[in-house]
């Protein structure tokens, strides 16, 4: 990491405590936790739309682009009329946590109304990735949630969008409700059949929900197999946003404004991102981009016109801003004007995307701006873990969470982290024996994830990732591999060239890495290659395969053992696919699916006379 020639001013914002009680069992079980209690909070998140519309009710919720280019948007007072009436149309349709709602399109104006039309009265909804509609060839995910949820009802934003997907996979009877474009083969509701008038049974209904009322089912990425429903109740949502306010207190002081465009169907974008505001009585605009080429130009443009408070994204999403922020002095100057914390989450951060933003910051308003994250699951709401302080070491995750409890089990070298707290999932719809299988004996979550201390002496200096404990693997020496911290590694190393890496090994004699490239900086080794040159064309070209082999052997320059020594690669020109489980729809890849539906390439890499697009280290390096 690198470490500043001085240290420049920090940007003030109020923020929570970061001290932590430690128990050591002697068993090596480390117990954490943060000190200080839990403030109180509300029975069910619809009470801080009520506060709020009262407080401030002309205040934007939200806003989205309209047709136009302008900014649509909706008052706290508007919002909360619109919900009691969807409130009341949706309490007339017999719909129950065994007929959810099940939204299949993205985040907009009128999904947001929906699911909090359903929570205000008690109905659960289900956001489902739109990928497993658009993406998908075969619908295989999406018929397994709506075979999971039996949803009494619906909503897509366009019913001619989602036609092929309601037609195959959505059971006839269903009632289909579209905000445009009726289905071409079903019945069709439009949305704003929802919205005409609220009535005495809303109150009612608003009267008996409570902690325990299922708000929501939302989905696991599917990283281990087919997703999962995660049952979140209020009291999970809740006390996830008041641990949320109690650690970054400046939301407190000053609602939140962000320019968000994390997926409502992850816990990050729906639960946290959503939640933040609404608990806050803040303002979020919808930003209809993506951390993709030819999408984080629509993110690029509503950071021009909108100065966040607070910044989320993932890792890749500050990667595809920063050739913005470093060429356009207007763009810099805005987003960074007002901005009190940037965050990340969702995947480690190479260092010198993390070093580079704070330098921007410096650059543009002679201030650092803390460039923060944390920890969690969709199991936890997902707020767990959270790194509230000034940190030059990227990876630095945290202490828990204030009303959390942390339990390090010692486990096949590492410490595995469970976790205990009033944000933590019941368990999985309809799954008893996986709800059974993850909670210890104690009733702590399993993360299914590992931490090492920052400091072994002061346990205060917060927790390293160590990854996955089901990813890691021993060499046929009997040396154990760390798949986590090592993938991090090589992302690092081989940027930008690499998009995602699978590591291979277990029960071999040498560690080797199945490499997907990022195929547009690829291309720039081999700029003469015609425009439609296939993926293939371009691994094969032999300007790529040395640029690889190169840093494969500085890689292994810097290698201190064999379990960090890698010496064989191979670049991939399929992409990982979506159908076959290789990646989830917010693009992690699983990496036990990649091995064994690419099983054939991993014994060629290993093969006694490999073919030539196998790259291996030259004896001696």
């Amino acid at each position: 990491m690198r470490e500043p020639a001085s240290t420049p001013p920090l940007r003030t914002v109020r923020l929570g405590i970061r001290e932590c009680a430690v128990e050591r069992r002697p068993d090596g079980t480390i117990m954490l936790r943060a000190q200080g209690e839990l403030g109180l909070y509300p029975a069910k998140i619809t009470e801080r739309l009520v506060d709020w519309a009262r407080a401030a009710p002309d205040r934007p919720f939200m806003a989205e682009r309209d047709a136009r280019g302008g900014w649509r948007t909706i008052t706290y007072a508007e919002t909360l009329h619109s919900v009691r009436c969807i409130g009341a149309a949706l309490l007339a349709r017999d719909l129950a946590p065994d007929r959810p709602i099940a939204i299949l399109s993205g985040n907009d104006i009128e999904h947001a109304l929906l699911g909090l039309g359903a929570a205000y009265v008690g109905i659960p909804h289900a956001p489902i990735s739109p990928a497993y509609s658009l993406v998908s060839s075969d619908f295989g995910k999406l018929r397994h949630v709506i075979n999971l949820l039996t949803p009494g009802l619906v909503f897509v934003a366009d019913g001619k969008t989602f036609g092929r997907a309601i037609d195959a996979a959505v059971p006839p009877g269903t009632e289909i409700v579209a905000t445009r474009n009726a289905s071409a083969k079903r019945p069709t509701t439009p949305f704003h059949d929802l919205t005409r008038g609220p009535d005495a049974a809303v109150e009612a209904a608003h009267d008996k929900v409570g902690a325990d009322t299922i708000v929501k089912f939302l989905f696991t990425s599917g990283s281990a197999g087919m997703p999962k429903a995660v049952i979140n109740t209020q009291r999970m949502w809740c006390a996830n946003q008041m641990m949320l306010r109690t650690a970054l207190a400046f939301f407190q002081d000053d609602p939140p404004v962000i320019v968000d465009w994390a997926p409502w169907h992850h816990t990050a974008g729906g639960n946290h991102d959503v939640g933040l505001v609404l608990y806050n009585g803040g303002t979020l605009y919808i930003d209809e981009g993506k951390p993709l080429p030819g999408a984080i130009e629509a993110t690029v443009r509503n950071l021009r016109d909108v100065a966040p408070t607070w910044y989320f994204s993932v890792p890749k999403g500050f990667e595809a801003l920063l050739p913005y922020l470093r060429s356009d002095e207007r763009l810099r100057a805005n987003f960074f004007s007002r901005l009190k914390v940037l965050w990340f989450a969702g995947a480690g951060i190479a260092q010198h995307v993390f070093d580079e933003m704070k330098d921007l910051a410096v650059t543009s308003c002679g201030e650092e701006i803390l460039f923060l994250t944390g920890f969690g699951a969709t199991e936890t709401a997902p707020f767990a873990l959270a790194r509230t302080w000034r940190s030059a070491n990227a990876t630095n995750m945290g202490l828990p969470a204030v009303g959390m409890d942390l339990k390090l089990v010692p486990c096949a070298g590492k410490l595995e982290a469970r976790v205990k707290g009033p944000n933590v999932t019941p368990g999985y719809w309809r799954d008893a024996d996986l709800t059974a299988a993850a909670f210890d004996d104690e009733g702590f979550y399993r993360l299914g994830d590992a931490f090492k201390f920052a400091d072994p002496a002061n346990a205060g200096a917060g927790l390293l990732f160590d990854g996955r404990i089901a990813e890691d693997f021993k060499l046929a020496t009997g040396t154990w591999v760390s798949v986590g911290p090592l993938r991090a590694r090589l992302i690092e190393h081989f940027a930008p060239f690499m998009r995602d890496a699978v590591i291979t090994g277990a029960d071999r004699d040498e560690i080797g890495v199945l490499i997907f490239p990022e195929v547009e900086a690829c291309r720039r080794l081999a700029p003469d290659l015609p425009d439609g040159a296939t993926a293939a064309a371009l691994v094969a070209d032999p300007r790529v395969i040395d640029k690889f082999r190169c840093l494969l052997g500085t890689l292994a320059q810097t290698a201190t053992g064999s379990s960090v020594r890698v010496c064989r690669a191979m670049l991939l020109d399929e992409p990982p696919s979506l159908d076959r489980g290789e990646v989830t729809d917010k693009g992690s890849i699983n990496q036990r699916i990649v091995l064994q539906h690419r099983a054939a390439l991993v014994e060629e890499m290993y093969g006694i006379a490999p073919l030539p697009r196998v790259i291996a280290l030259e004896q001696g390096a």
